[in-house]
C-alpha cells in the first residue's frame, strides 16, 4: 500500500487507488460530475494547496532562487495544525490502501506536489513512484 504522486488530468495507472487532487481551485470547464471520469480527481484536499498568494509567487518564479522561495513559503504553509494533520493523515492511510495525490503542473520539480511527496515522505507515508 502506498501513495503515487501524480498530474491531475493524466491517464490513471494500474492499482493507483482513489485519486486525490491537491489544488486549490476544480478543473476549469469540466463539469464537476465528470472530474473522475476525466482522471482529475475523485476527490478534493485544498488544504495541502498552496494558497494563492504562494501561487502568485510561483506564476511569478523565472530563476532557481524565485522557486526556492515559493517552496519556502509552501512549506511555511504547511505548518498550519489543518495541512499538519490533513499530511499525518495521507502518511497513516499509506500503510492501508493505495491512492495518488496529485496537481495540475506538468513539471514536478516546479510544483508544490515536489515539496509535498517530502513532507509525506517525512510523516512517514508509503509512496510509490
Amino acid at each position: 500500500m502506498a501513495i503515487r504522486v501524480v498530474r491531475l488530468g493524466t491517464p490513471r495507472a494500474a492499482d493507483e487507488g482513489l485519486r486525490i487532487g491537491t489544488v486549490r481551485r476544480p478543473p476549469r470547464g469540466v463539469p464537476k460530475a465528470e472530474f473522475s471520469k476525466r482522471d482529475f480527481y475523485d476527490t478534493w484536499l485544498p488544504t495541502v494547496a498552496p494558497s494563492q498568494a504562494v501561487m502568485d509567487i510561483a506564476h511569478a518564479a523565472k530563476t532557481d532562487q524565485d522557486w526556492a522561495n515559493f517552496f519556502r513559503h509552501y512549506r511555511s504553509e504547511m505548518k498550519a495544525p489543518d495541512a499538519v494533520h490533513a499530511i499525518a493523515l495521507l502518511a497513516a492511510l499509506s500503510h492501508s490502501t493505495h491512492f495518488s495525490v496529485g496537481c495540475y503542473c506538468e513539471n514536478e520539480a516546479h510544483c508544490h506536489r515536489h515539496a509535498l511527496r517530502q513532507l509525506l515522505q517525512a510523516a512517514g507515508a508509503a509512496m510509490r513512484e
